[in-house]
């Protein structure tokens, strides 16, 4: 029996009665139940009710080809009939996570030559994290084994992902986190800033929070500092661009090394194929996964520079760490088609020379205005908005959270699916997105500010 013979009342009871969903609350859902998202197809999604609904977050940052490409289905129907699955471990391997490693190699960063997989960004930043460690334990330096990340970071919801991310609500439903883990200010200008600060300005004071970190542990027990390049979960928080170079010679400077979390930014996001890219840096470690495969199958892939690889080869021995589906042929295969469409596309190039500029320009001068918004800000496809009560003192409605929920709820009602992170209100569409699809998005966001000021000023 398929889905097609339960009615949505059906679906939402054995939803409520059997599934646990992730970052969800639990008692509420049961109360309202389900959206249940049926198909999809190019930049929209379908509910079981036959609602299109304009997809602006790629599914969870993920699905940068759009729905409905056949040609992913093919590569994965193919690997499974011809090899659907052997392990990586016993000296062994399959052939296409061989040709998606000499793939990966191509298009990173030119000091980054080797590649991990796993299933997911937090494996993939678990996987990180004991690598960075082990690699100063090769080189004679264990007692180097402090982790430097920022408050609001979200690097996964493994232990050792949630222990690097910054989230509080989080680190306290862990009780107990993993050690030598510490968290400085984050690069975000909208509230952080001084007054009359300069970006520029802004931008090394925060960079500054790492060395200083650095100088209190003492740099000979400072392992590595992780960060996003653009921090997605917490809220789309671009740094100025004074930023990342002042960290990486900081990291450079007292021998740390430097870890990117690229699991939203990388495949195309900003307009490269990796952020390090955008920014002019060269990390130790690329965190990768979700746009790897466009979602189409679980696949991470932790890239690794060549200054960590080089030890961990020549002295390292075995690397006690992997996972059952650690390069999984099928995830494998979809990935390498991915990679050749976004590729043959000119999905990149697109998104740095022409829809990123395009999505920029729209949400400044047909979102920024609103009575709601104290600020817009975006780098390639991936962008916010920040929900305000006064745009002149940046004030917020109270509780903290809630005015974005009501935007959110009025944007879906619009066909329009957005995400509320706090105040602010993200986006990081499909690259597929065209100027027209943009118009569209800026169309009903602006709809369903207006729906929600409405709403917000009757309070």
């Amino acid at each position: 029996m398929t889905y097609q013979n339960y009615s949505l009342k059906q679906l939402q009871q054995i939803d409520a009665a059997h599934h646990l969903h992730p970052f969800t609350d639990h008692k509420e859902l049961r109360e309202v139940g389900s959206r249940i998202i049926s198909r999809a197809d190019g930049p929209f999604i379908y509910d079981s009710e036959g609602t299109e609904i304009l997809d602006g977050m790629a599914g969870l940052w993920c699905v940068n080809v759009g729905y409905g490409r056949d040609e992913l289905a093919e590569a994965a129907s193919a690997q499974m009939k011809e090899l659907p699955y052997y392990n990586s471990f016993f000296k062994c391997s399959t052939p296409t996570p061989v040709l998606l490693s000499k793939k990966l190699a191509e298009i990173a960063p030119n000091h980054v030559s080797q590649v991990f997989y796993g299933s997911s960004g937090s494996e993939a930043n678990d996987t990180a994290l004991r690598l960075v460690r082990h690699y100063w334990a090769l080189e004679g330096k264990p007692e180097k084994n402090r982790i430097i990340s920022r408050k609001m970071a979200y690097h996964g919801s493994t232990v050792a992902g949630t222990s690097l991310g910054g989230m509080e609500p989080m680190h306290k439903q862990l009780g107990g986190a993993v050690p030598n883990i510490v968290h400085v200010m984050m690069p975000y200008a909208y509230e952080l800033a001084l007054p009359g600060e300069s970006d520029h300005d802004f931008g090394l004071r925060a960079a500054k929070a790492v060395e200083d970190a650095i100088l209190e542990a003492g740099p000979e027990k400072v392992a590595a500092f992780i960060g996003e390049p653009v921090m997605g979960a917490g809220g789309v928080k671009i740094p100025p661009v004074s930023y990342w170079p002042e960290v990486q010679r900081i990291c450079r400077k007292y021998d740390v090394l430097l870890m990117l979390d690229e699991v939203i930014t990388g495949y195309g996001r900003t307009g490269e194929w990796f952020a390090a890219q955008t920014y002019g840096v060269e990390p130790d470690t690329i965190t990768t996964a979700k746009a790897l495969t466009s979602g189409y199958q679980p696949l991470s892939a932790l890239l690794v520079g060549d200054r960590i690889s080089a030890t961990l080869v020549e002295k390292g021995g075995e690397f006690y760490h992997g996972y059952t589906y650690s390069g999984h042929p099928v995830a494998c295969a979809v990935a390498l088609k991915n990679l050749e469409i976004i590729e043959r596309e000119g999905l990149v190039d697109r998104v740095r020379n022409d829809t990123g500029p395009y999505f920029a320009k729209a949400l400044q001068e047909r979102i920024a205005s609103h009575d709601l918004v104290g600020e817009v800000r975006s780098i390639g496809l991936m962008g916010a908005i920040e929900i305000v009560k006064d745009k002149a003192t940046k004030e917020r409605f109270l509780p903290s959270g809630s005015a974005a929920v009501v935007v959110r709820d009025h944007a879906i009602a619009q066909g329009m699916m957005m995400r509320a992170t706090g105040d602010t209100m993200i986006l990081s569409p499909p690259l597929i997105w065209t100027r027209d699809t943009i118009d569209m998005a800026c169309d009903r966001i602006a709809k369903a500010l207006d729906l929600a000021q409405a709403d917000l000023r009757k309070h």
